[in-house]
């Protein structure tokens, strides 16, 4: 009666391993097939945690060039990811401030190196939070660079031009909403 209970169970094991790799090969499968299917972090769907960086920019309506250019540059996984990261984020009227025709060239495909650049200009691995950024200090950026905290009075602002408006917790970090766009020095 053991050897039977055993056997029963061993195959019923092995009836449900097979059913499961059955399962995961079609769902491989189906991802296979629709490539239009999101991958990476940006495409897991959650509806009950704090949203991240990406997920805040979207969903306001002042940064709808800088979701335009996160997309372009293909960042938009790489900033969904845990992070933690400082974004300082160009609302559109601090891109509308660009020389016409900046935004639209740095958008072209052939121009990705370059727009990500300057969009790495814009992030740190870090959060930074204006309360502990003192005057003077720096910062190096995701592309190397360094952008620099100047205050003056109760105001902060970033390579001395472009002032913080106003920060916005995410979960994975913080973003600064600038009235400027950053341009990295070449």
């Amino acid at each position: 009666m053991k050897k039977l209970y055993f056997l029963l169970l061993v195959s019923t094991f092995y009836l449900s391993s097979c059913n499961s790799n059955t399962e995961n090969q079609e769902n491989k499968t189906a991802v296979e097939q629709d490539p239009n299917l999101p991958t990476g972090q940006s495409g897991v769907k959650d509806e009950v945690s704090n949203p991240n960086v990406v997920q805040v920019a979207m969903a306001s309506k002042d940064h709808t060039t800088l979701v335009a250019a996160v997309k372009a540059a293909g960042l938009v996984d790489a900033l969904s990811n845990a992070g933690p990261f400082t974004v300082f984020a160009p609302t559109n009227a601090a891109f509308d401030k660009l020389p016409k025709g900046t935004v639209d060239g740095l958008l072209k495909a052939d121009k990705k190196a370059d727009l990500k650049n300057i969009l790495e200009y814009h992030t740190y691995v870090g959060v930074l939070k204006t309360e502990y950024m003192t005057d003077g200090e720096e910062f190096e950026q995701v592309n190397g660079q360094k952008i620099k905290i100047t205050k003056k009075g109760d105001k902060f602002f970033v390579n001395g031009t472009a002032e913080i408006l106003a920060s916005v917790p995410t979960s994975n970090g913080i973003i600064h909403v600038l009235n400027e766009v950053l341009m990295p020095p070449h």
